[in-house]
């Protein structure tokens, strides 16, 4: 166990107590006034009378007023002295006559003050030593984090800082958002060379908020900054600002600026500033009021009647739509840089950095990887090959090959490996299931090619099919919109098909409610069908306590009729497209279907070309050039 002052103070107190009291004990006691007279025995006061009356009392010496005697007894038959102590009564006037009578030697010792000066001293003492013991642990608790010293530090600000932030991350470090390194760029250079800036008229702005997905590198991008400015940094969470007490996050952001003030030009990073500029007011009943404090001292200290020179606020979120419009203006943040998952190019650079300490096989292609992780963001990308990594260890290899960062990818994205199926009706079933999928997916052109196929279950799936998409695109047809819907419903298709109506299992609840999703958005946000080209719907819903309680729906219950009815076509639609698939198909299927089974896992290639056996694959686009 550590040792620690603190502790050790804590255990001391009800030791300095026990002494107290034994050293009042000692000192301020009966036997304070005895000496080193001090007798061996005691002796009762009727023996002491019977040993006077036979003469074996030699000399009597009276303490404390004349309660207590010490007495020398003579012993004949050893000769030799003892000396005893005897308790005397208060009233007894004729024993010291009775004592003269018998010739004894008689002796009185006045009373001495040494128990109350040591009293004093003791009642002294003990109040000083509580008082400097408490007095060290408040003062030690105070530079602990929420230690009973922060009682008086409620409204100073947590923020972090350094006044040269080496960070250990720079700009050559971020990778994949090249855009958002370009904007961002042009503010460390403003920090190093103003006046190339100030010399044309412009100015230094306010702030700089990053926008993007988890995982995209917003917290990298500032530590990036941290490193290349070289001016003083301070760093803090949106959560720190505000407290259970009313007041403390608008005093925790007049302190943190007064700070920056004193260190300007410098840098201040809000991580998470949803949790603080939330927009004021919303609600049922109006917001909290002291996150609305806070607000309003972060709104008037950015750009208020002041104002704060050489100070750049960088903060970072994943959801703008929910941020106060006063914060958004210009002035208060001049620019929302978009942080979005990286594109192929993107997806290649990352990996490489990400490489750069990990031991590949010589086989292992990165522009590989790269066209494999559409969608992955580069702490996914990130994770990716740091769990390859530990896969490699776990096999006892001694580089990265293909087959973990095959393995990686799939546990990434669908989660652990379950244990194989053993050969029943169910395992045959579910190879249907997704050779339906697979078989839909591959003949028709406007669907994305398939991976791979494979039985061994991950997460909560028992079989998956792997579709990879060949095509970096902001915008998606109808037709490719319909071909995902058949895909999707490949998989109760085939069951039908093969199995029958009744036989059909639970295992298409996850595709029916991707494909109702998917044609619901057709109908109500994209215009794809009988109801003409409107939006019906926001493409974001509430995100406010209250706020769907309080809206009115946006069409009529007419309207709303015609939006299920259209959604159901859509989805019937792909139905059927995905059943004439399936049965003009049947023998290839059943051939993909023995072939899964025994090897449980079939490339996207391998089942190509066993397809292309029976029927023609159309050639789909690839947009992402071959390097």
């Amino acid at each position: 166990m550590k040792f620690s002052w603190r502790t050790a103070l804590l255990w001391s107190l009800p030791l300095l107590v026990v002494g107290f009291f034994f050293w009042q004990g000692s000192f301020g006691g009966a036997d304070a006034n005895l000496g080193s007279n001090t007798a061996n025995t005691r002796m009762t006061y009727g023996r002491f009378l019977e040993y006077v009356d036979a003469g074996r009392i030699t000399s009597v010496d009276l303490y404390e007023n004349g309660r207590t005697a010490i007495v020398q007894v003579s012993d004949p038959e050893v000769d030799r002295t003892l000396r005893s102590r005897v308790d005397l009564p208060t009233n007894a006037p004729e024993l010291i006559a009775r004592l003269r009578d018998a010739d004894i030697r008689l002796d009185s010792h006045p009373v001495r003050n040494n128990g109350m000066v040591w009293g004093f001293v003791g009642n002294l003492i003990f109040p000083v030593l509580l008082i400097a013991s408490l007095f060290f642990l408040f003062r030690r608790s105070s530079n602990m984090p929420g230690g009973p010293g922060q009682a008086m530090n409620f409204g100073k600000s947590k923020a972090r800082f350094q006044m040269d932030a080496k960070t250990g991350v720079m700009f050559d470090d971020v990778a994949g958002i090249d855009e958002a390194k370009e904007e961002l760029q042009e503010v460390v250079t403003f920090l190093k060379q103003p006046e190339r800036f100030t010399a044309v008229g412009a100015k230094i702005p306010k702030g700089v908020l990053l926008v993007g997905p988890p995982g995209t590198g917003k917290t990298l991008l500032a530590k990036a900054i941290a490193g290349e400015a070289g001016v003083p940094f301070f760093s803090i969470s949106g959560s720190e600002f505000v407290e259970m007490f009313v007041g403390v996050g608008a005093s925790r952001v007049r302190d943190l600026f007064k700070k920056a003030k004193e260190n300007a030009p410098c840098l201040i990073f809000i991580d998470e500033i949803d949790a603080v500029g939330r927009q004021r007011g919303a609600g049922i009943g109006g917001g909290n009021d002291e996150r609305e404090q806070t607000l309003n001292q972060l709104l008037t200290e950015m750009d208020g009647f002041e104002g704060n020179t050489g100070i750049i606020i960088i903060a970072a979120t994943n959801r703008p739509d929910v941020l106060d419009s006063a914060l958004m203006r210009p002035g208060r943040f001049d620019r929302q840089v978009m942080v979005d998952a990286p594109d192929y190019a993107g997806r290649k650079e990352i990996l490489e950095v990400h490489a750069r300490n990990k031991k590949l096989a010589p086989e292992v292609s990165i522009d590989s990887i790269a066209r494999r992780t559409p969608g992955f963001s580069g702490a996914d990308l990130a994770n990716l090959l740091n769990e390859a990594a530990i896969l490699t260890a776990r096999r006892r290899k001694s580089a990265i090959t293909l087959l973990e960062i095959d393995d990686a990818v799939d546990r990434v994205v669908a989660g652990m490996e379950g244990t194989p199926l053993v050969d029943s009706k169910s395992k045959r079933l579910i190879a249907y299931h997704e050779v339906g999928h697979a078989i839909v997916g591959t003949l028709l052109k406007d669907h994305d090619p398939v991976q791979k196929v494979t039985l061994i279950p991950r997460g909560q799936a028992q079989g998956l099919t792997w579709f990879t998409p060949n095509e970096e695109q902001g915008l998606t047809t109808k037709s490719q919109l319909m071909a995902r819907i058949a895909g999707a419903m490949g998989g109760r298709a085939a069951e039908e098909e093969v199995f029958g109506d009744d036989e059909v299992t639970t295992g298409a609840g996850g595709d029916l409610q991707q494909v109702t999703e998917m044609a619901r958005q057709m109908v109500t946000r994209f215009g794809m069908s009988n109801l003409g080209p409107i939006s019906l719907e926001s493409s974001g819903g509430e995100v406010f306590l209250g706020g769907g309680l309080m809206n009115r729906s946006e069409y009529s219950e007419e309207v709303a009729t015609r939006i299920d009815v259209q959604v159901r076509q859509l989805a019937e639609q792909g139905h059927q497209m995905a059943r004439k698939i399936v049965q003009e198909q049947r023998e290839v299927v059943d051939r993909l279907v023995d072939l899964l089974i025994e090897k449980e896992t079939i490339d996207g290639e391998e089942f190509r070309q066993i397809v292309a056996e029976y029927a023609e694959v159309p050639v789909k686009e690839q947009l992402i050039p071959q390097l």
